[in-house]
């Protein structure tokens, strides 16, 4: 895997993916506004993505009639430099009409412990947690 990070000006960068894909980010500085997410928020939106995308793969594999997921996570970090992350909770929102709880929570097990190399990575210094709900779409209907 090959990306790409171009410094553009003040604390913005340019991240580009070996697929072409750009991304803006950076902090705020003097001269303006922030120009996107931090590098840290990155790392967080990448490790939602990561699972969120294991989640989908496994709810659909085992058929279930799932309409979307979403996950929302939550970090602390370490007061002293490199300032890792210390505590991550995800907490997943899935929706669909009838979707089996016992079934997500063995894809969001199966993707936080085993398949999520982003979750894997992080969990050598935060302790990472994760429950979820479901909205069911077919209530009332």
């Amino acid at each position: 895997m090959d990306v790409r990070v171009k410094w553009v000006e003040d604390r913005t960068f340019v991240g580009e993916a070996e697929s072409g894909h750009k991304i803006v980010f950076g902090t705020a500085s003097e001269a303006g506004p922030k120009p996107g997410p931090s590098p840290m928020e990155l790392v967080l939106i990448g490790t939602g993505g990561c699972s969120a995308w294991d989640v989908v793969s496994i709810l659909e594999k085992g058929r279930e009639p799932v309409a979307s997921v979403e996950v929302e996570l939550d970090a602390d970090r370490a007061e002293t430099d490199p300032k890792v992350f210390t505590r991550i909770h995800m907490h997943f929102v899935v929706r669909g009409r009838g979707v089996n709880p016992a079934k997500v929570e063995r894809a969001i097990s199966l993707s936080v412990d085993k398949y999520c190399s982003a979750s894997a990575m992080l969990a050598r210094s935060a302790t990472i947690t994760h429950d979820f709900e479901i909205v069911d779409d077919g209530a009332g209907a």
